[in-house]
């Protein structure tokens, strides 16, 4: 036979393009040609090529060698084609049976003595093969695993291209990696960390836990050594755990950026992304020249915490606006648009001055200028998309030495549950998880307040001065306060309290 076809695939941020590896084998001269816009590491798979197939005790013809691989359109990059036009090369040789390799796909990048190495995004690759009906996926025996959390394909883990020889010619048998089970992966939280640490802070704790029941972004302010970060990093302790479905949308982003761990690669627990100030803004919402996902697509379905806010850059903070209200990323190349999901919890922590004491003027060494230059590093349409917004005062020694039993976040996990599970049975059928993703015509219909409550909002819009979007946020965070009262209608307590939420920032930032 003197061509063959083998598919493999190519990775354009998430999405999926399988490519078909063609060899053509004829008289001529001696040349190994490779085409189909590659990548300069697709190019240099030529020369690791034949070097594994020699030292994989097979001999390559001098002949004219071709391989194309196809859509020329899509740009290919990486190592993880070696052993795919491997193994096109060496059926258009008739070494092995090329029917076996019909309706499967086929990836791994290979050492120069034969071996097959993992490579990344196997996991999306598999998913994109199931879903386009193939039957099959060669993989390296590295990444066996983490294919095998797709159900409904038969996954082949190899350790070299002897080994792939062998099982192709029919005469090695290897046996399909079994699916991994859900219970198999299910990690429960470490205990570690725990909300009965925390000493005080009732009414940050409280704002915590209707944060993470509606799925609201959340600011804490207060002065150094209150606990804000230790709060913060303890959100992923009362998350909801992720459905089947979740883990595997979260795996996946991980699986494209080689971060799923080889022994338990489905992610089951809920994602935490603490991001430093120095952070450009290629990393926090992705980029590159084949962009690829950032800090905020790390978070998704978690949390992104930012610690020291008023540190970051302001060109930095202002990209999160689109992707906090769209709950995706848009990034734009001149060969192609990428689309990354971005549905998380934005947590941040700052101090309410340089020196962190305000409005305590007795410690304040601030002048009011230079509060005044500290606070504006936060525009007021970043402000806009936090839906709380609490001060974390400073500790008194009471509360530290105090010793009764604290709320653990087993307890706090169970009531938050709760209020999920309400939301989820009421937008059924409906593209919403929780309550911060209703739109404007869903707050209509879920957020109705009562004549008295009306009046109240009313009130409320003119004194604090509110726009358009904090009036909806304030709605939103009042039916999650509501539901964590067991899901009935919006009271006057619950409104009182998604009110009290936005008072914080109209006390510092007074706009």
């Amino acid at each position: 036979m003197s061509f063959s076809t083998v598919m493999s695939a190519a990775i354009e941020g998430l999405h999926v393009e399988l490519v078909h590896v063609e060899t053509d084998i004829s008289s001529g001269l001696p040349v190994f040609h490779m085409v189909g816009y590659l990548s300069s590491e697709v190019k240099e798979a030529s020369e690791r090529v034949r070097t594994a197939v020699q030292n994989s005790d097979i001999r390559i013809p001098a002949k004219k060698i071709i391989i194309n691989l196809a859509p020329a359109t899509v740009r290919k990059k990486g190592a993880s084609f070696d052993f795919p036009i491997a193994l096109s090369l060496l059926a258009a040789l008739g070494e092995l049976n090329a029917e076996k390799l019909k309706n499967s796909v086929v990836i791994g990048e290979l050492s120069l003595d034969g071996r097959v190495r993992e490579v990344k995004g196997v996991l999306p690759i598999v998913m994109e093969a199931r879903n386009r009906g193939c039957d099959r996926c060669l993989l390296p025996k590295g990444n066996a695993s983490e294919g095998a959390l797709i159900e409904g394909i038969e996954i082949i883990g190899v350790e070299s291209l002897k080994q792939a020889v062998e099982y192709l010619r029919g005469n090695k048998r290897i046996v399909p990696e079994k699916c991994g089970a859900w219970e198999k992966y299910t990690q429960l939280f470490d205990g570690m960390v725990d909300f009965s640490d925390i000493q005080g802070q009732e009414s940050v704790k409280r704002a915590v836990e209707v944060a993470v029941s509606g799925g609201h972004n959340l600011l804490l302010i207060g002065p150094p050594g209150s606990g804000k970060s230790m709060i913060a990093q303890r959100i992923p302790t009362i998350l909801p755990p992720p459905s089947h479905a979740e883990s595997l949308e979260i795996t996946k982003i991980y699986s494209v950026l080689g971060l799923v761990d080889k022994e338990r690669p489905l992610i089951t627990g809920r994602p935490f992304r603490s991001v430093h100030h120095t952070v450009t803004k290629a990393a926090l919402i992705g980029g590159g020249l084949i962009p690829s996902p950032g800090e905020i697509s790390l978070a998704h379905g978690g949390v992104l915490f930012l610690d020291e806010l008023s540190e970051f850059r302001k060109s930095v903070l202002e990209v999160l606006r689109q992707p906090l209200e769209e709950r995706k990323v848009y990034i734009n190349r001149a060969h192609g648009s990428y689309v990354f999901p971005s549905n998380f919890i934005l947590a941040a922590a700052m101090n309410p001055c340089p020196c962190g004491n305000y409005p305590d003027f007795s410690k304040c060494s601030c002048t009011p200028w230079q509060i005044q230059q500290y606070l504006s590093r936060i525009s007021q349409p970043f402000l806009d998309r936090i839906d709380i917004c609490v001060e974390a005062p400073r500790i008194r020694y009471e509360e530290i030495t105090e010793r009764s039993k604290k709320e653990t976040s087993a307890d706090l996990r169970k009531r938050v549950v709760k209020a999920r599970e309400i939301q989820q049975n009421r937008y059924e059928g409906m593209e919403i998880r929780s309550n911060s993703m209703l739109g404007v015509r869903q707050i209509d219909e879920f957020c109705h307040l009562g004549k008295e409550e009306e009046q109240l909002m009313r009130q409320a819009f003119t004194s604090l001065g509110l726009t358009a979007r904090t009036y909806h946020k304030i709605l939103k965070v009042a039916r999650t306060i509501a539901d964590m009262d067991g899901g009935g209608v919006i009271r006057m307590s619950h409104l009182k309290e998604a009110i009290g939420y936005r008072t914080a920032d109209k006390k510092y930032w007074g706009r």
